[in-house]
């Protein structure tokens, strides 16, 4: 159901009043503003009162008040002018708290229902939890601080990557040797793959190193010896047998 009332954009909280106050009476509610600090309070028989909290922007403010509400009642809406919550992320915000969400559109005033309150609970992503349990199990040490910008992550993917590069620092070595002496059982996929552009293959089943890889390797281990032992990136000590012959 939609409400036209003056055609007048809304300038104060009490201007969205009338138009929130008539759609619900439209659906059969006895609706009162400023009732014990709610801004509106509508009344069905015995269901539970719909309290609407008014307001001309859609800010923490207004959610943290909205929030507190719900300790009267579970019915609570936000109405605010449609074009106050054009952002993206709005509506799943009010959707996983619980809250309601009216849009007041235009100088009309016509009301929508966005979002009905209600208790939320996002469906459970497998994939992405295993996903996250994998990488943490998979990560040597605690390499990167949470909260840090604009650096490098050093992910799981990366550190194997980087005990491939050191074992490769003496020469051309094969996968098998790799997986073995790298601890590295994704070598085939890391190698093939290269996403650093530090391999290169010198003949099937066969790989060495580029430069650009060196590189990586000195800068990891120079972070390393400046940081302490966080991210395991070569194998103490070892270095693979290079299994290259340029014979074949």
């Amino acid at each position: 159901m939609t409400i036209a009332e003056p055609n007048a954009a809304p300038r104060r909280e009490v201007d969205l009043y009338p138009a929130v106050k008539a759609f619900l009476e439209g659906e059969g509610y006895e609706v009162k503003g400023e009732v014990r600090g709610c801004d509106l309070v509508a009344v069905r028989g015995d269901e539970p009162p719909v309290i609407v909290e008014l307001k001309l922007r859609f800010t923490l403010g207004l959610v943290l008040q909205a929030l507190d509400r719900l300790r009267l009642s579970e019915m609570v809406y936000l109405a605010v002018p449609a074009e106050a919550i054009r952002r993206r992320g709005i509506r799943p915000l009010c959707r996983r708290l619980g809250l309601g969400l009216i849009a007041i559109h235009g100088p009309r005033q016509r009301v929508e229902v966005e979002v009905e309150p209600g208790q939320y609970r996002p469906p459970h992503d497998r994939r992405r939890t295993g996903l996250l349990v994998s990488e943490h199990a998979r990560r040597r040490g605690d390499p990167t601080p949470g909260g840090v910008t604009r650096v490098p992550i050093m992910t799981a993917y990366r550190q194997e990557a980087l005990r491939i590069a050191g074992a490769l620092g003496d020469g051309p070595a094969s996968v098998a040797d790799l997986r073995e002496v790298a601890a590295a059982p994704n070598a085939g996929r890391i190698l093939a793959r290269d996403a650093y552009g530090w391999f290169e293959r010198v003949e099937r089943g066969s790989y060495r190193l580029r430069d650009a890889g060196r590189a990586a390797v000195a800068v990891a281990e120079a972070a390393d010896a400046a940081a302490g032992p966080v991210a395991d990136v070569r194998i103490a000590g070892e270095r693979v047998r290079s299994s290259f012959s340029p014979h074949g």
